[in-house]
């Protein structure tokens, strides 16, 4: 009778937990920023999976403690040792297959996303694997020449720059929404990241390599772009405003910045560079000097 109220007992704590961990991982949809990207809700696919799965561990691993505190303490002034413990079989198996399963599990689902992402320009990290192809992954053909607005993206200590169709330049990203978008990356000097929190997408950016990064914006908004990579002394002045807008707002502003002259844009790190600053002594360090301003049709 003891026997059959333990594994009831057994039972209703797993299914409390389970419940638990489920509901941990539906939160934590909320706990990252907003989804801007289609790609963006399979990344949160597995983040909340991942949570609940963190749970789960943390749980059942805490509820064992608890209860071994409670009902295997030795009495008073016993300091006699325990009973040696005994291996088992089915125990040494169990934890062995079924974290084996989960690793190759999550494998194979990252590896399905970083596939269906569709990045360019990178060494294959993996032989060519036959998947479902995502809208995103679709809007490639086979002769690897990107479909749709393509968008070169430059980086430099410490700016950011973008050139559209028709060599309009500017200091701001802007993207049409529910559109797919061909992302050419270029790091003009060193290394820099491509990182948008909203767009789930992190990017480095390889001196010297062009990598094409596409994605689809789906939420109309404004963004920051972000240096994901430590670039020198102005780093954190590595950011730009990232718009997500209507089509038909994507051509106005287009045409609009296609009817300004080119001209030098603002640059803080430039800016900050070039004022005379009092130092208490001379680390004998020398900063780096920011690259020349950009010159665009349009800037922030």
């Amino acid at each position: 009778m003891r026997k059959i109220l333990n594994s009831l007992l057994l039972a209703a704590f797993i299914a409390v937990i389970l419940l638990i961990s489920r509901w941990v991982g539906q939160q934590a949809y909320s706990w990252m920023p907003a989804q801007g990207t289609a790609e963006a809700k399979q990344v949160d696919e597995i983040f909340s999976f991942l949570a609940s799965i963190g749970t789960f561990v943390f749980l059942g691993i805490t509820g064992v403690i608890v209860y071994s505190i409670i009902t295997c303490r030795a009495p008073k002034g016993d300091w006699s040792h325990g009973h040696p413990a005994r291996g088992s079989v089915k125990v040494e198996i169990l934890w062995i297959v079924l974290p084996t399963i989960l690793v190759l599990w999550l494998s194979f689902k990252n590896l399905s996303i970083y596939q269906q992402l569709n990045i360019q320009g990178l060494p294959p990290v993996v032989m060519h694997m036959h998947m479902v192809e995502s809208a995103d992954a679709a809007t490639v053909s086979n002769d690897s020449k990107p479909v749709g607005e393509g968008i070169d993206v430059f980086a430099k200590q410490w700016a950011w720059s973008f050139r559209y169709p028709g060599n309009v330049t500017s200091t701001e990203l802007h993207l049409p929404v529910n559109q797919p978008v061909s992302l050419a990356l270029h790091a003009q000097d060193v290394l820099h990241g491509f990182y948008v929190p909203e767009f789930r997408l992190k990017q480095d950016m390889v001196p010297g390599r062009t990598i094409t990064l596409t994605l689809t914006p789906e939420r109309v908004g404004q963004y920051r772009l972000h240096d994901s990579q430590f670039s020198g002394t102005y780093f954190a002045l590595m950011e730009a405003n990232v718009y997500v807008e209507s089509r038909q707002a994507y051509s106005q502003w287009l045409a609009q910045a296609a009817s300004r002259e080119p001209t030098i844009a603002s640059n803080q790190a430039v800016t900050e560079y070039t004022q005379a600053t009092k130092k208490i002594f001379n680390s004998r360090w020398q900063t780096v000097q920011p690259a020349e301003p950009s010159v665009v049709n349009y800037s922030s």
